[in-house]
């Protein structure tokens, strides 16, 4: 793969748009990977590749959340656990299975999670709530362990899944919701990029231009996400969810 202007301009940009969307909603990847494999990587390779850029991205934001005082530091490693349980057994089984059997998942839970937010608008906690402890909510254990054998297999729409254990089950607010997701998404992530880079699918130098976008997107997000009221990212969210349920159901 030749790095000429073209490449590395398309690299940046989808990285850019890639880490807005998953950093105040989810499913950039399903902006990346396709645009990586638009420039002639294999479906595999794209999946590993994309998981540099995604980690960086989740490490920017965590750091910019956290400085704000928007991450709950204490439910870091409970909320961890499952979800990298889970993450490792993913992992292991993308490597060696095709992963059109979890689309149907993505989908229904993106579906629902759109229909709750029409029709249950509280479902989401407001600032003031105080959220749910994970040791009082099995439901939500279950639900982060399978979210991370999802991610761990593939990207794209992890973010969907992750909020809605910690938004709809958990009860936090969106922004400490963002700022939980991105510390599972980049763990996630990287435990998903050892096992793909032993399995030889990751192209090092693409993913790192990638993640000069994703990096770029993931600083201008968290600072939008500490500014605005909880009313306009909850309309974020629901305009991500609808317009990705209606790609993951075209394509």
């Amino acid at each position: 793969m030749e790095l000429d202007v073209y490449f590395l301009g398309m690299l940046i940009l989808a990285g850019f748009f890639g880490g807005i969307v998953n950093t105040l909603a989810g499913g950039g990847s399903m902006l990346i990977l396709p645009a990586l494999m638009l420039l002639g990587m294999p479906a595999d390779i794209a999946n590993g590749t994309n998981r540099i850029g995604i980690f960086l991205q989740s490490a920017a934001a965590v750091k910019g959340f956290d400085s704000a005082k928007k991450l709950d530091r204490a439910a870091v490693l409970p909320i961890l656990l499952p979800t990298l349980l889970g993450a490792v057994i993913g992992a292991f089984l993308a490597s060696v299975l095709p992963n059109i059997y979890l689309k149907p998942l993505l989908l229904g839970v993106m579906v629902v999670m759109a229909l709750v937010m029409v029709l249950k608008p509280d479902a989401i906690a407001d600032e003031d709530i105080q959220p749910r402890q994970l040791k009082s909510s099995p439901p939500a254990w279950a639900g982060l362990f399978v979210t991370g054998l999802y991610g761990g297999f593939v990207q794209a729409g992890v973010g969907f899944l992750l909020i809605a254990v910690l938004a709809g089950m958990l009860r936090y607010d969106l922004v400490r919701t963002n700022a939980l997701k991105l510390v599972c998404t980049g763990a996630l992530s990287l435990v998903a990029l050892v096992i793909f880079a032993i399995a030889d699918q990751v192209l090092w130098i693409p993913g790192l231009i990638l993640a000069v976008g994703t990096v770029a997107g993931a600083v201008v997000s968290v600072r939008f996400a500490v500014s605005v009221s909880q009313a306009t990212l909850k309309w974020f969210l629901f305009i991500i969810v609808t317009v990705s349920c209606a790609a993951a159901a075209v394509f």
